[in-house]
Order: structure tokens, then sequence, then C-alpha cells
């Protein structure tokens, strides 16, 4: 999972991405001093990956891991080239889904490339530039499909769902809210900039994020997350910042201390998670335990070609049991003699939290 974090300049972005990565990508009190995408691997906080390794004590313990992509801060008419333009609007086509920071706090020693804190004007500002890249997207879709419709009609209903789009686009309104046409299922390899699922990332002081219904700016993001039907998740990049050079003890003391059950990384990932439909299996023994991440829907023989594709094209069984049963039971040898681990075949769909042995043969 590749998550790309993007925003205007100075909104906290790179202090947010150097919190939950610890990759050090350069911050500044200036516009664009991210040149180039800072990429970071990220692993995913699971409390029942680590009970597993508590149980096992396994030679090594693997977690499942997202991708973070720090995106050079966008301005007005970078569909147009302004600022950095068109190339970071491509690191965003590669990714997943996009971590929108949104300002939210007032600070005169900080910068604003606008001037002032105003969080639905710099969200319209990125939402704009989306579209206004995907609309040349599409017209460039339109005229190849018009001129294939010549040898073959079947591309006349592309061009007529694409000149549909376009109507929408032209309003200001972004691809995810197209309902016409269920564009990402009918054309998979059409990567749209506006069709990317988002999470809102509102940067709030310390004291806001304390108590963000009491901060207007965060209140004005998470109505307009619930009318793109899209997720907003509170966060203070600097206190973040903090809690990343603790040490896990340290950090949970840290958090308590300051009335907070989980750190911005967890909620992020959680989040995310969520957005794109993903959920986590394991697998345990005393050489590895592992957390392994799958799209929710997913049947055992394609799970198990995660691990390796030798494991799909020969697959047998999977041998199953929830990680709650097992923790009720203590031990695979106690859940086993209640009958807990069950033998389950091509048909089975994975279950969220699902330990895992695969049988096979090829």
């Amino acid at each position: 999972m590749k998550l790309g974090i993007l925003g205007l300049p100075n909104v906290g972005k790179s202090t947010l991405f150097n919190a939950i990565t610890n990759a050090g990508a350069e911050s500044a009190n200036y516009p664009f001093c991210t040149i180039d995408p800072n990429v970071g691997m990220v692993a995913v906080p699971d409390a029942r990956l680590d009970r597993l390794s508590e149980m096992y004590h396994p030679k090594k313990t693997t977690p499942a891991v997202i991708e973070f992509v720090d995106i050079a801060g966008l301005v007005k008419g970078a569909s147009r080239g302004e600022g950095l333009g068109n190339k970071f609007l491509g690191n965003v086509r590669a990714t997943d889904a996009v971590v929108h920071v949104v300002r939210c706090f007032d600070d005169d020693n900080v910068i604003h490339v606008e001037g002032s804190t105003d969080p639905i004007r710099d969200m319209d500002t990125i939402d704009l530039e989306l579209v206004m890249a995907d609309l040349e997207m599409v017209e460039r879709r339109i005229d190849k499909a018009k001129k294939a419709a010549k040898g073959d009609k079947k591309f006349l209903q592309e061009a007529e769902d694409f000149e549909g789009l376009r109507a929408w686009l032209n309003d200001g309104k972004s691809a995810r809210s197209y309902e016409a046409v269920d564009i990402a299922a009918e054309y998979p390899d059409c990567e749209l900039l506006s069709l990317k699922p988002v999470i809102y990332a509102a940067n709030l002081d310390e004291s806001g994020f304390a108590d963000p219904q009491s901060v207007a700016y965060y209140r004005q993001v998470e109505r307009r997350a619930q009318e793109q039907g899209a997720q907003v998740i509170p966060v203070c990049a600097k206190l973040e910042a903090e809690i990343a050079q603790l040490e896990p003890e340290e950090k949970q003391m840290f958090l308590d201390d300051l009335g907070i059950a989980e750190s911005g990384l967890d909620r992020l990932v959680k989040a995310s998670y969520t957005l794109l439909g993903l959920i986590s299996y394991l697998t345990s023994g005393e050489d590895e335990c592992r957390a392994w991440t799958i799209t929710r829907g997913t049947r055992a023989p394609q799970a198990a070609g995660k691990i390796h594709s030798d494991f799909e094209r020969g697959f047998i069984r999977a041998e199953v049991i929830s990680y709650d049963d097992l923790m009720a039971c203590g031990t695979m040898a106690a859940a086993r003699e209640k009958g807990l681990i069950r033998s389950e075949g091509k048909e089975y769909v994975v279950q969220d939290g699902d330990i895992i042995l695969f049988r096979f043969n090829v």
C-alpha cells in the first residue's frame, strides 16, 4: 500500500512524514523544501502480531508495511506547471490513496503560502488542481476513443462515458463523486488523480489537538470530509515528531499522560486500511511470525499466493483459527483439543485476524 502525503506548502506535510517514518525528510519554513518525493516504509502497528511473538519467540517478526511518499507542496496553477507543477502530479498518480494534510492552526512564525489560515480554501485549491490535471487526461481519452470508434463502434460508449465525466469535472467536481458511471471499475487503466481515495489529516497545534471539536478550522474540515464521504483524522504533526523520538515504552507513557489513546500513525493506518478495504491475516511459528495484508473478500488460495505463488498454485487447504480463539485457549494444542482449528478449502474467504497454516503440493 502506497500513500501519498500532499497539501499546500508549509501545512506540515514533511513534519508529519518525518514523525511517522523517521526518514528525515528536510523540513523548513519555506515552500518547496521537498524537491524530490521522500519515501519511507512504515511498519503497521499490530498488537496481535506482538502477542504472537511473545508466545512463539520466533527468530524473526515481520509486520505488514505501508509506503509513505512525501510529495512537494502543490500551489494554485500546478496543473499548468506553476510551482513544481506536473512533475509532482505524476507522483500523486503512483499512489493508492492520498493523505491530504490541511493546516488548522494559526502561527505567525510559520509562513502560509496564501497569507492566512483557511482550510476550505486550501482544500479547494488542491482539489481543483487535481481536477484540472484530470481534465487534460479525459480530453485525450475522448479523442482517442472517437478515433478508435471509426474502426470499432464499441469505443462510442467509452467516448460517451468520458464526455459525461468531462462535464462533471468542468464544474470543479472530483471524479470520486461521479456516480453516472463507475469509472474505476469500467476503465481500470484510467489513473485519474481526483479518483484517488482521500484521508484528510487536519494538522492542529497542541492545544487544538487535545480537543479538536473546539477548533473551528477542524469542524470545517470535518464537514467538508462528510460531504465528500471522506475520512478526517486530527493530528498534531509537531507532537507526532516528539513522540517519534521516544522508545516504545516511553511513547505509551507520553500518550497516556496526554490522554491520547493512540498515535497519529496508528489512526492513519487504521483509516487507510478501512479506506482501501484492507485486512491482515497472520502466520506464526518458531521461525517467523508475520502479518500479511490482503484485500477484504480475498479467498484462501489467493491469500496463500501473497506468501508464494507456489502456495496458490498447489493449494490443498488452509488450517485456520481466529486470533481471539487462540488467545482464549492459550496454545495451539489447547485450541486443537477444543476443535477450534478449522480446515478450509478454496472457497473460504479469509477474515481479519485469521491465523493460517497453508497446506500445498506442487
